[in-house]
């Protein structure tokens, strides 16, 4: 396949109610906030959605979710090494890793695997493949309430006896946000895509799924329903380089509170630049 010939920016605005949709594990698992209240979603988390939602489309996918892997592979050494073998040279591994896989095409990976010299002092080579899209994390429009509830353990886990006494009536802490809309942005470019392959077929996959991000997503911490796509879109070039910086078009976005409508229905506001349109992707 041909490899991207037109830069593509693109957009996500996304809804979360009564959810934490990406936990702090250095803060007690709160919900991401700045000093300034605003809520944050990392880029890592919108590639694992991402990446889940193309594995469910039937795409070839490295990095897989334990609980959502398609084949036996323990490890992604053990999924690299049972598909791609341990003797390739650094080329044949960049080259056979990304026409396989669709996410390291399109992310990018970084392969690590035995040295093969040990008298070089080094027991390990790695070979970094950069992808041609690049995802940032979410901010809210504004900043967000976390509210924090006690939950009380309603089983033992342990032997009380074996656990320092402590029974059923344990005590914990459950986040989530009250309310919040988010917005992220992503780029795909063409220059790098010449070196994995990406092609303008697997950015129409990409783009495909970024309406359905959430979907078969839930959990305790984000019960189904609580997080939602309002808009997506993207903007593509006329060329490979494109007309504007990544920065410019994404600042053509304007995204307030208010142009929520009672039904939480998202009227965007877009400003033009010339030549290149904002083009909304169907929400399902």
């Amino acid at each position: 396949m041909t490899a991207l010939q037109n830069k593509i920016d693109f957009a996500v605005v996304f809804e979360v109610k009564n959810a934490n949709p990406n936990g702090d594990p250095l803060n007690g698992n709160r919900p991401r906030t700045d000093y300034d209240g605003i809520g944050e979603v990392t880029d890592v988390c919108l590639k694992r959605k991402i990446r889940d939602r193309l594995l469910e489309q039937g795409h070839s996918i490295f990095v897989q979710s334990e609980d959502r892997k398609s084949d036996d592979a323990t490890s992604l050494r053990d999924r690299a090494e049972k598909n791609l073998g341990k003797k390739l040279t650094r080329d044949e591994t960049i080259q056979q890793a990304s026409e396989k896989w669709l996410d390291v095409r399109a992310f990018g990976q970084l392969f690590a695997f035995s040295s093969k010299k040990k008298e070089e002092g080094s027991d390990g080579v790695s070979i970094g493949i950069r992808g041609p899209v690049t995802v940032q994390s979410a901010f809210s429009i504004a900043p967000v309430e976390v509210v924090s509830v006690q939950i009380t353990k309603s089983v033992n886990g342990e032997d009380p006896k074996k656990a320092g006494g402590r029974t059923s009536d344990t005590m914990g802490m459950k986040h989530r946000v009250k309310h919040g809309v988010y917005v992220f942005y992503g780029a795909m470019n063409p220059q790098l895509a010449e070196k994995t392959g990406f092609s303008d077929q697997d950015a129409e996959a990409i783009l495909e799924v970024l309406p359905r991000i959430f979907e078969n997503d839930a959990s305790s911490a984000r019960p189904e329903g609580t997080l939602q796509v309002l808009k997506a879109g993207y903007w593509k070039h006329t060329s490979k380089a494109g007309q504007y910086s990544s920065a410019k078009v994404h600042q053509t976005l304007k995204v307030r509170m208010d142009d929520l409508n009672p039904n939480g229905e998202l009227e965007l506001q877009v400003g033009q630049l010339d030549g290149l349109v904002f083009t909304e992707l169907p929400l399902f």
